[in-house]
């Protein structure tokens, strides 16, 4: 399977690691490290480094109960990393936007993934903006905004809900002429479900491969795993390995992640023994 990226076109014959690269001073787990454009620069030769397929870059923060920003205020965040970082990583790059203005600027600077958290229920011009330049697109699953998304979890059946409603994402996708080869789907670990939901979005996540369409998930150091562990964002690390493997084994295509290195080497050895009729080096 192909995914389709304005000129590039990503395999996905084995799980691509999407390294996580926030612009924000907000975010639940390493808001306000990377503000500073140079410093944002030094982290992304980092994931890069250490195995990243693809680097997504946030200037608005996504948590639970996060205010949202203007887009003047995310693209004064975004662009100067954009401006640094032109021609100096291999890797695609992918934005992490619900703004359709924010979305044609970063296009412009020659970003290759919109990633919509809102799947494109917030802003109606942002199909089109994504259907103009080519660009791959994630949707993800999400109901209402960062302020209320924790108001709005009930659930008759948790997948086949989050699976019709991401359906009606990719049918506004496809509405707008993007073809479905362009189109990633994220269930949306953290948005809008609770702990317990999260746990059960993973157990069932192979479900959601009738959707026909490769899945992304980004389960990096999240809150569900505190409420397991008890630990703080900065000891979940090895929850956050556990949560990638076990994605990856029932189905997960793309994990987004803060840190490259660990998740690339526990998902190299998962992917051997998953495959096991393919000679290992020893």
């Amino acid at each position: 399977m192909l995914w389709k990226a304005r000129n590039i076109n990503l395999s996905l014959d084995r799980p691509l690691i999407m390294g996580i690269l926030n612009l924000t001073p907000d975010s639940f787990y390493d808001g306000g490290r990377f503000l500073n454009p140079d410093l944002a620069l030094e982290q992304a030769f980092r994931l890069v480094k250490d195995g990243a397929d693809i680097l997504d870059l946030g200037a608005e923060s996504t948590r639970p109960g996060a205010k949202v920003v203007s887009a003047e205020e995310e693209l004064s965040r975004l662009l100067p990393v954009l401006a640094k970082l032109r021609g100096q990583i291999h890797i695609p790059i992918s934005v992490d936007t619900t703004k359709s203005r924010v979305a044609r600027r970063a296009l412009e600077e020659g970003v290759h993934v919109i990633n919509d958290v809102s799947g494109l229920r917030q802003d109606s011009e942002m199909a089109s903006v994504v259907k103009e330049f080519g660009a791959g697109l994630v949707l993800m699953h999400r109901r209402g905004t960062p302020e209320t998304m924790q108001l709005l979890t009930d659930y008759e059946d948790l997948i086949e809900d989050i699976s019709r409603e991401l359906s009606e994402s990719m049918a506004i996708a496809e509405s707008h002429g993007i073809s479905q080869n362009r189109i990633v789907l994220d269930p949306g670990i953290g948005f809008s479900k609770t702990a317990e939901q999260n746990l059960e979005l993973l157990e069932r996540l192979s479900e959601f491969k009738s959707l026909g369409r490769p899945l992304l998930v980004g389960p990096s150091r999240k809150s569900f795993m505190g409420a397991i562990t008890k630990q703080a964002p900065d000891k979940r690390l090895f929850g956050t390995v556990a949560a990638c493997v076990l994605a990856y084994e029932r189905g997960a295509n793309i994990l987004r992640v803060h840190d490259v290195w660990a998740v690339k080497e526990a998902l190299a050895v998962a992917e051997a023994i998953l495959n096991s009729e393919k000679k290992v080096s020893l």
